[in-house]
């Protein structure tokens, strides 16, 4: 391969997806407690349980954690903001899941009127996703004038978490269709 190459979307994932009646106990195992807690099996996670560790670490503490920021800001902030990020990066797992789950809500994401907090949460979501780095100034006043430094940790840990998330589907191009159960 040389130093340039054409960048094309293959038809399908590079991952297979994990298969559930052959796999290890350990799958099964993290699978069994994963859907015990209420959670659905997605396409993003049988290519995740590959690897269990790998499962836990950017699953289960992604929920762990999206967890926490529901407590300091409530659950559809969260959302908003996810769904911001998602939509920023262009992740079309992530961003048919929150679509999915506003349409489920009846909230149109393009129409729906924001309180202050979750249009700046979106905005901020919108600024890290898109360019780290430089998170324009003022942007960070706002969020430091609305969120204590513990809600603004865990605001941006979170965010961190989707957008790396985004990048396992995109780069392994995992199917953003729903799992058949």
């Amino acid at each position: 391969m040389g130093l340039f190459y054409i960048n094309r979307r293959p038809a399908r994932s590079y991952i297979s997806k994990i298969d559930l009646s052959t796999a290890p106990q350990e799958v099964r195992a993290a699978v069994d407690n994963h859907l015990a807690q209420g959670y659905q099996l997605t396409n993003e996670k049988l290519t995740l349980l590959h690897n269990v560790t790998a499962f836990h670490t950017l699953e289960e503490s992604s929920y762990e954690l999206d967890r926490e920021l529901q407590r300091l800001i409530g659950k559809r902030a969260a959302d908003f903001y996810e769904y911001a990020i998602s939509l920023q990066n262009d992740c079309l797992v992530c961003s048919a899941y929150f679509s999915r789950l506003l349409e489920k809500n009846h909230i149109d994401f393009a129409t729906f009127d924001f309180t202050d907090d979750e249009r700046l949460l979106i905005e901020y979501g919108r600024a890290i996703a898109r360019d780290p780095k430089h998170v324009p100034e003022d942007l960070m006043r706002l969020m430091q004038q609305t969120f204590t430094e513990e809600q603004l940790v865990v605001i941006t840990t979170m965010g961190v978490f989707m957008i790396a998330i985004n990048y396992f589907n995109d780069i392994l191009n995992v199917d953003p269709a729903p799992v058949q159960e």
